[in-house]
């Protein structure tokens, strides 16, 4: 006869530095098929699961906002208070976000944007290694199928709902197209030599956090980008080879003056200016594919 044993859990109060809703982002990561969120039925939380990039654990994560504070809730077998500074970081609510409406007095484009999305920080893949393996799968095909391709990885060989392990996609030979099975295994490698750490990433200046990614066998500079923009969640980092967001530049700012100069108005929150411009260029166009979010049970 066995036991089953319960796993632990660790709950704990963050104060939020600047302004945050839970709700606005919430309405954003719903609608974002890559990261593949765990929607709550329930309408004030958030709940997620996912691999802590310190040690590949599985963890369950709800995040209630109370106050200007986020309320957190971890449950695994790993290191949780590691888990918990990974849910802050693909939240964006470790950031101290003061400054950001000092932007706003700077730019009025901008200040449209805050007003329109009310405390929207930007959340994306839960850690840069998954941020990866997207940027792969996604490569040269529509998002729609990518998305279906992650899912089906993360039902086969995931656990509980969890992306694969990266020892887990390193020991997998699948049918993908071209050098997508190679390059998912240089991802895993990079993920287990630390490489693609979220916390590691952050601590390194944009350039040489970009360069090390690029230096990943099959993560070219837009894959960089988005690993270190929206998989580490850096604050700070412009987008350069995001077509889209230039477009999107160019309509709301013309081009009377450069898109150095005009960035340069957004530091040290470039990353969130640029996020915030991509989430409502694409209410008013619907350029990018979606999928309908995955509900939990």
């Amino acid at each position: 006869m066995t036991t089953e044993t319960t796993p632990p859990t660790l709950e704990s109060v963050h104060w939020v530095e600047g302004p945050w809703s839970l709700a606005t982002s919430r309405r954003f990561w719903e609608g974002f098929s890559p990261s593949a969120l765990a929607v709550s039925e329930v309408s004030d939380e958030i709940r997620a699961v996912f691999l802590s990039d310190t040690d590949w654990h599985r963890v369950e994560a709800t995040i209630v906002q109370e106050g200007d504070s986020a309320r957190i809730r971890v449950t695994g077998a790993g290191d949780l208070t590691a888990a918990t500074s990974q849910v802050r970081r693909f939240l964006s609510i470790d950031i101290d976000g003061r400054g950001w409406r000092d932007v706003a007095d700077r730019d009025p484009v901008i200040a449209d944007a805050q007003r329109r999305l009310p405390g929207f920080r930007p959340c994306g893949f839960y850690s840069p290694y998954e941020a990866a393996a997207w940027s792969v799968l996604s490569q040269r095909i529509q998002m729609r199928q990518a998305a279906a391709i992650k899912q089906r990885l993360t039902d086969e060989h995931g656990e509980g709902g969890a992306f694969p392990a990266p020892a887990v996609i390193r020991g997998l030979e699948l049918d993908l197209p071209g050098r997508k099975n190679e390059y998912l295994h240089a991802v895993a490698e990079a993920a287990l030599d630390g490489v693609l750490s979220g916390e590691r990433l952050r601590g390194l200046a944009p350039e040489t956090a970009l360069d090390e990614v690029q230096g990943v066998l099959g993560l070219g500079p837009f894959a960089a980008e988005l690993v270190v923009i929206r998989g580490a969640n850096s604050p700070d980092v412009l987008p350069r080879n995001e077509k889209r967001l230039t477009a999107e530049i160019e309509e709301q700012y013309g081009v009377a003056r450069s898109v150095a100069e005009i960035t340069d108005q957004w530091r040290p929150y470039r990353s969130w200016a640029a996020v915030h411009l991509r989430a409502l260029r694409e209410e008013r166009t619907g350029e990018i594919e979606r999928s309908r979010p995955v509900r939990s049970r």
